[in-house]
């Protein structure tokens, strides 16, 4: 029937539909729950009806077994007033329980039946439900077999085609090892093989390449020997030459040398303060000026020399011209000075002859009239020679005023340097850190720092503790302490300008500006300052050291600034880049001050001492390259603050270096040493046009100190 045909299908929708899913319980008629009212028919049993009853009595008895009887037949008595349709309804179970679908399965589906039952006056009195409601249990109940056992059988069959699949799979893989492990075999046997044929063959080649190898090594071995041979020969030849080299330079270095003392030797034979007693107004300034010059000059070709090894024969012919021309100068001023005194002889000769006819004619009149003694007076004339060589006398003896005061210093603390004791020697390098590190540590990050800097220097020159390297540090932890960390603490300073400030130009400031306000609460600390930079830098004074008979060459050298190792001179590029740091560290001293300071005090080194240097380097003879380098480096970095507090005499003294000062230095400028001239020219030049001078770099703003 095509009704029959779509049960399954119904059945299927009706399962995933919303009703399809509430719960299903038996045992609402046994409660009284009619939940078909309204179908009035008359109960039906449909052909599956015995197969559920035989399960749901099944199930009824295993869970409430009855007293009276132990067979369906006997629980369910037939009487007069039973309908008919259920004793047809327990016949039909009787006959369905050997069911071909019931006996597929009889212990599996005897666990998923419903039991209604109950049981009342021994007893049981089964409420058979409509027949529609059975069809449809029935059908669920088979839906359920059905699809169970047709996954089983699925299952089943899909187990043994995965064994039988694994099986075929292992055969097939294990004839495929071995076919494999025979292949592996074969290729290595070949392999073998083949190897074996290329290292006999190699072999027998390399016997071959080693007969020839041989050939050619003895080959070469000979031809090397007589390179080598002649590579030794010619070594000894080059050996030999660059020997005579060697001694022809030195030998020209010794009469460079040579002719360098005795120029300086000639050189002192002008003295340009001389004042001979018959000839007081002779000048010989000139002679002085033209022999500074020439010592320059001769010392310049010797340094340039030394720079680039040793002289040749050009640079020995330029220094003998040079004191062939000093001895000239010599002769020239001897013959001036012979030919004043004939003259002044001569003048002398004609003054007595006047002054006996004038004691004659006083003898006539003695008689009459008396003799009245008149002293004439009169004023001195100062007459200018020229510029100075040497620096005045107040500056000298200020200048060693202050080397004795260093000298007085060190003595002071030579216990403590000299000690041997273990404890003595720590105590000393821990101070030597505690003054010098903090000074290393100077910087223009931030005005905080460099406080906090300043307030750890002046604690330990106030004698408290201080905290240096993980240790506590005090001046008071020896009695020369205080002594040793004054000098300390002053070279340090000037090694920063040595060094720190040659390579940087802007650190100046901000190591002045600590300097200058440890200075004014130490004076004792800016005089070492000063000492120790006058030794360093004589140019700061300003101090040209003259040359003394019987003084080394070297030790010379040394006096003028110069560091010698080792019988070498530095490069004049160092020598001028070290010079340059230390005058910018003092032109920045001079015209800072610590802003924390008491402002009622004067500053204890200010600008009247910058004043003072720059009047009397302009008073000096200049010298080559150096003047210039210095001059250049002093106004850039203080010219600001000069030409505010100086004002039109400050450009009074620009222009006089312009005009007159900068063609001195520019007559003894040898061509290789314009550089310096050449900036110095330009910056009068802007400053002069622009009528202003600019803020060195690196000056310190007040916005500074707020940071």
């Amino acid at each position: 029937m095509p009704s029959e045909r779509y049960r399954w299908e119904t059945l299927e929708a009706l399962k995933g539909s919303s009703k399809g899913q509430l719960s299903y319980s038996q045992d609402w008629l046994l409660r009284g729950e009619d939940i078909l009212e309204g179908c009035r028919s008359p109960p039906k049993l449909s052909s599956y009806s015995g197969w559920v009853l035989d399960r749901v009595i099944s199930q009824s008895l295993q869970e409430t077994p009855l007293s009276r009887s132990s067979t369906p037949n006997e629980s369910i008595p037939h009487t007069d007033d039973q309908p008919p349709s259920l004793a047809k309804t327990t016949s039909s179970a009787s006959e369905l329980g050997s069911s071909p679908l019931s006996s597929a399965a009889p212990s599996e589906s005897k666990g998923n039946e419903d039991l209604s039952l109950l049981e009342t006056d021994h007893k049981v009195h089964l409420l058979v439900l409509p027949s529609k409601v059975t069809e449809v249990e029935g059908c669920i109940w088979m839906y359920k077999e059905v699809h169970r056992l047709k996954g089983k059988e699925g299952l089943r069959q899909r187990q043994e085609q995965q064994e039988q699949m694994v099986r075929a799979v292992s055969d097939m893989a294990s004839e495929q090892l071995k076919r494999f492990d025979e292949l592996k075999e074969l290729k290595q046997h070949q392999e073998y093989q083949d190897l074996q044929e290329v290292m006999e063959k190699s072999s027998r080649e390399a016997q071959g390449q080693q007969e020839k190898l041989k050939e050619e090594h003895r080959h070469r071995a000979k031809i090397l020997n007589l390179k080598l041979r002649e590579a030794e020969q010619e070594r000894q030849r080059q050996e030999e030459l660059e020997r005579l080299r060697k001694e022809e330079g030195q030998e020209r270095l010794r009469r460079l040398y040579s002719i360098q003392e005795e120029v300086l030797q000639l050189n002192q034979q002008i003295d340009p303060n001389y004042r001979h007693k018959d000839l007081p107004r002779i000048d010989l300034s000139g002679f002085s000026n033209r022999g500074n010059q020439i010592c320059g000059l001769v010392s310049g070709l010797i340094r340039t020399t030394s720079e680039r090894g040793f002289p040749t024969q050009v640079d020995v012919a330029n220094t003998e011209r040079a004191l062939q021309e000093m001895r000239g100068l010599i002769s020239s001023m001897q013959q001036e000075i012979a030919t004043a005194l004939e003259e002044k002889r001569k003048r002398d000769e004609d003054e007595e002859r006047e002054r006996q006819k004038e004691l004659q004619k006083q003898e006539q009149l003695k008689a009459q009239t008396p003799v009245l003694a008149q002293h004439p007076r009169g004023k001195e004339q100062k007459e200018v020679l020229g510029l100075q060589v040497k620096a005045e006398e107040s500056t000298m003896q200020w200048y060693q005023q202050l080397q004795d005061a260093s000298d007085q210093c060190v003595a002071s603390f030579s216990g403590l340097t000299d000690c041997k004791d273990n404890q003595v020697k720590n105590i000393r390098m821990d101070l030597q850190k505690a003054a010098s590190i903090p000074v290393s540590q100077i910087s223009s990050i931030a005005g905080s720092q460099l406080r906090e800097i300043f307030d750890k220097i002046n604690n330990l020159l106030s004698g408290k503790s201080v905290q240096s390297g993980g240790r506590t540090v005090s001046v008071t932890q020896h009695p020369q302490g205080l002594d040793f960390v004054y000098y300390k603490l002053a070279e340090k300073f000037v090694k920063q300008g040595e060094e720190e400030v040659a390579s940087h130009h802007e650190a100046a400031f901000p190591i002045a500006v600590v300097a200058s306000g440890i200075w004014e609460l130490h004076p004792r600390v800016g005089d070492l300052i000063l000492a120790h930079l006058h030794k360093k830098c004589p140019y700061s004074v300003p101090f040209y050291p003259a040359f003394k008979e019987g003084t080394p060459i070297e030790e010379y050298q040394r006096i003028l600034g110069y560091q010698v190792k080792d019988s070498k001179v530095e490069q004049q590029d160092n020598f001028l880049k070290r010079m340059s740091g230390m005058i910018r560290l003092y032109a920045a001293i001079i015209q800072l001050r610590w802003p924390y300071g008491n402002k009622q005090v004067t500053h204890p080194h200010g600008l009247g001492h910058g004043w003072r240097w720059l009047a009397q380097m302009l008073n000096m003879e200049p010298l080559s390259d150096v003047t210039a380098t210095l001059l250049f480096d002093f106004l850039e970095v203080c010219g600001n603050a000069l030409m505010k507090h100086y004002q039109v005499q400050f450009w009074k003294m620009l222009l006089l270096i312009r005009e007159d000062y900068f063609h001195r230095i520019e007559a003894i400028t040898i061509s290789g040493q314009m550089g310096s001239l050449m900036r110095l020219k330009q910056f009068l030049e802007k400053c002069l046009q622009r009528k202003e001078i600019p803020l060195p770099k690196g000056y310190l703003p007040s916005s500074f100190w707020r940071s």
